[in-house]
């Protein structure tokens, strides 16, 4: 029987299967995410508009209520753009 947090830890992991074989599948996906993240990344709500954008211009869906995952994936693009501007 598993736990509460290994329970949600395998949801996690098959999210991001999903969203890993969408993006291997169509590499445009995260040139696309990345374009759309430095538009309103300076923004308020920025996470928010960047997530609708991304669900509206891709196979990629961010639900209005996001999962972990989905933070996550957020979260990565915000880190990209972190490492992209610290070599300018």
């Amino acid at each position: 029987m598993s736990t509460p947090i290994e329970s949600r830890q395998a949801r996690v992991i098959d999210e991001l299967r999903v969203f890993i074989k969408k993006v291997l599948s169509d590499p445009t996906i995260a040139v696309k995410s990345i374009d759309i993240a430095r538009k309103y990344r300076s923004q308020p709500d920025s996470d928010e508009l960047i997530a609708r954008e991304i669900s509206a211009n891709t196979t990629i869906r961010i639900p209005e209520k996001w999962s972990e995952a989905d933070r996550m994936f957020l979260e990565i693009i915000d880190e990209v753009l972190d490492d992209e501007e610290a070599l300018y």
